[in-house]
């Protein structure tokens, strides 16, 4: 009989949880304003609101951690994690930053002027943040079928060409860069196609415009195209990124994600401009050249991550857990974006809270149910993250709204599968009893999500 999938590693150290009563999560949601970033940590039974920095170092990047070398200039731990992003990705110059936040921050200083816009597909939450108190414009260019998430399609991250090329026309002289984001996480952590890659390269040059990827998942989206693109199932994960990033100009990364490390980031480059713009932002914004926040100890870790998840072991092994909740979620017919994601599960809450209107946030109800049923903390991708149209200052409801439950790489097993799995179609099972929603009570001008604040709606 043929063997069934097993994990890539084992398990070397463990850390508890606890379970916690529903009485207690009622109470700490109140005291949070019913957002779950306000949540502590301990009152958090599994945590899948972000995958960001919340993995599992492996026992190679431990034992990197101790050849640290934390000189303030000159660290050879800058220089071996440079040499490993050159190797893996082709680009030459490299700015290290804290996170992949700051390395948005440090880039998009010396690039965008007020008024510029910057086309991609789904900007995230900070991408479009920093776009937009820059007081530019982002502007949405992924292909429509990302919109209806039943419909399976391998490649529902691509940028589509004919939207692509009409914003340039419209805005000619106002367009700093095109940005790719791979996967496509707003959308629902869906891969970009090596095919919708060179559609962009092309109509990047064509109008004389550079290419830049949001990489921080760029790992499994070679893992898709490895196993959904067709001419490349015989090669190398390595050797895919590799052709990857030759379409671009450069990349931002937030290494928390597919470089399996807590905190870091870098800017990526073979453009000498934006290099050397860069630096000019990266020393008063995040410290010396050779550091940019991060400590020798993690940009070793870092290092030896990028290395281990641009393996297909590794990606195998992560993409299948998730795929293994989605399967669960098909079975209890819970409507989610399809096909599943690399890094998550996003639920579709318009699809499910049917009874609660737009106004009072279906996802983010959704997410506070989830909570109270069993302490999963969730987070919403939906009309809150939106933030409001900087123009007219209203909510944005044209997008998807969904609640996001993305998995910590290599931290939880299937078992915690099944509880997320089981929970959720508990909250699935009484949706017809969930008529009202929540009401914002104070937010922030951008990236409302983080700390608003929130009240049911009676």
């Amino acid at each position: 009989m043929e063997l069934p999938f097993a994990e890539s590693w084992k398990i070397k150290m463990v850390e508890p949880i606890r379970k916690s009563t529903r009485a207690e999560r009622e109470q700490w949601i109140k005291e949070a304003h019913y957002n779950v970033f306000q949540l502590k940590a301990e009152q958090v039974y599994i945590d899948c609101i972000t995958d960001s920095g919340t993995g599992a170092m492996s026992d190679r990047q431990w034992a990197a951690m101790m050849m640290g070398d934390e000189s303030y200039a000159g660290a050879s731990s800058f220089f071996r994690l440079k040499e490993t992003i050159t190797r893996i990705t082709g680009f030459n110059y490299v700015v290290p930053t804290h996170q992949g936040r700051a390395a948005e921050n440090v880039l998009f200083s010396y690039l965008i002027k007020p008024g510029d816009v910057v086309p991609g597909n789904s900007h995230f939450d900070t991408t479009k943040g920093h776009i937009e108190s820059r007081k530019a414009f982002a502007i949405d260019c992924t292909i429509d079928e990302a919109k209806d998430t039943q419909l399976e399609i391998p490649f529902k991250g691509n940028v589509s060409p004919e939207k692509l090329e009409k914003t340039l026309i419209e805005n000619k002289g106002k367009v700093p860069f095109i940005v790719v984001t791979i996967t496509n996480n707003t959308a629902g952590g869906q891969p970009v196609s090596m095919q919708n890659l060179r559609e962009v390269r092309a109509i990047a040059d064509k109008y004389g415009i550079p290419v830049l990827f949001d990489s921080a998942r760029f790992a499994e989206n070679a893992y898709f195209i490895k196993t959904r693109e067709e001419g490349y199932a015989d090669k190398t994960i390595k050797e895919i990124v590799k052709e990857m990033f030759e379409l671009a100009d450069g990349m931002t990364m937030s290494s928390k994600k597919d470089g399996l490390v807590n905190m870091g980031g870098f800017i990526a480059t073979r453009r000498e401009d934006w290099y050397e713009g860069a630096k000019r932002f990266c020393i008063p914004f995040e410290g010396y050249l050779t550091y940019g926040g991060m400590n020798g100890r993690d940009m070793d870790a870092l290092a030896v991550g990028l290395d281990e998840n641009t393996e297909f072991d590794n990606l195998e092994t992560r993409i299948k857990q998730v795929e293994y909740l989605a399967q669960k979620l098909d079975l209890y017919g819970i409507p989610y974006q399809r096909p599943a994601g690399g890094h998550a599960i996003f639920v579709d809450a318009s699809k499910i809270l049917t009874n609660v209107p737009k106004e009072e946030f279906p996802a983010q109800t959704l997410t506070v149910e989830l909570y109270l049923e069993a302490g999963i903390r969730g987070c919403e991708i939906g009309y809150i993250l939106a933030d409001r149209d900087p123009v007219t200052r209203e909510n944005r409801f044209n997008g998807l709204d969904l609640l996001r439950l993305a998995i910590p790489r290599r931290v939880y097993t299937n078992n915690h599968m099944d509880v997320i799995a089981a929970a959720l179609k508990n909250v699935f099972d009484r949706r017809e009893q969930i008529t009202h929603g929540v009401k914002i009570v104070w937010e922030a001008e951008l990236m409302r999500h983080f700390t608003v604040q929130l009240e049911p709606v009676k």
